[in-house]
């Protein structure tokens, strides 16, 4: 692969929205720590994180090409517009899961024998929205991993307590993206992509959407309990909400603008923000 291609592949996997899932994975690390974080094992997890996304990116973008070939919203994107070609994906892809592996690898067993089950759904993910309106719990469950792996990364097994963090990261990321899908339903109607709104029609999406916010929040509040935080992040919790309600706030109308607006930032804040807070918390108790 080319400079010029390696470039385009880095911008059609948008590596900076990483953010949605890492902060929680170093969140899944601060919260199962007992002690100071080994640098080495941020670093390896690090790596996992941006190796298992780009995976998923990139495979989402093949798999996907065709609907993205069709849709106005979508059709400018790498692989669909032919500026990036199947081939150059699968490359990039496969560099991405070689980062993945060697950096499971180096963290406890688990995380290599849990490895083939993340593959699953990181790849598998794509072709949910062909037959099922539940896709957005597939990708919430599937970034919702993070946190497992963090927790995992430093304690070699799992307990109660992030899996109650994984479902707060599953609810608050399938809630964005029914939101998202707000703006194609319809397109996904006149091409039988399976979608919430489509199913449902956008009233009832943002209904389920907030519904899936609010439980996320909920779920926040009971991990902190189970792990003993205070009030730093519970300050933390109740700003993640704020920004959620006035994401929700902003998309009343139909308007493609204010989602793009609305979530991405917001969303990214929320995630920065809890492991910010959870971090200070772990260091001021």
């Amino acid at each position: 692969m080319s400079g010029k291609r390696g470039r385009t592949f880095l911008r059609m996997i948008k590596l900076e929205h990483s953010i949605f899932a890492l902060p929680f994975a170093y969140v899944g690390m601060v919260a199962a720590s007992k002690a100071m974080l080994s640098w080495a094992v941020v670093l390896w997890v690090t790596a996992a994180m941006v190796g298992a996304r780009t995976v998923a990116m990139a495979c989402n973008r093949i798999i996907d090409a065709r609907i993205d070939r069709a849709n106005p919203r979508t059709a400018h994107r790498a692989i669909a517009s032919g500026a990036l070609s199947v081939r150059d994906g699968w490359i990039g892809a496969g560099i991405a899961c070689i980062v993945l592996v060697v950096a499971t690898a180096m963290l406890p067993p688990l995380c290599m024998q849990l490895l083939p089950i993340a593959l699953f759904f990181l790849i598998g993910y794509a072709y949910t929205k062909r037959w099922t309106w539940l896709c957005h719990g597939v990708l919430g469950a599937t970034i919702g991993m993070a946190p497992l792996g963090g927790w995992i990364a430093v304690t070699g097994s799992l307990s109660e307590a992030p899996w109650v963090l994984w479902g707060a990261v599953a609810l608050w990321i399938a809630g964005f993206d029914i939101v998202y899908a707000i703006q194609d339903v319809d397109f996904d109607r006149a091409h039988g992509v399976c979608a919430i709104p489509a199913r449902f029609g956008v009233v009832r999406a943002r209904i389920i959407a907030r519904m899936c916010h609010a439980v996320s929040i909920g779920l926040l509040g009971v991990f902190g309990v189970l792990m003993d935080f205070g009030l730093v992040y519970v300050l933390g919790v109740a700003i993640a909400a704020v920004l959620l309600a006035s994401a929700h706030m902003l998309v009343r109308t139909y308007d493609i603008t204010r989602l793009r607006v609305a979530f991405f930032p917001l969303n990214g804040a929320m995630g920065m923000i809890i492991m910010g807070l959870t971090i200070l918390d772990r260091w001021v108790r």
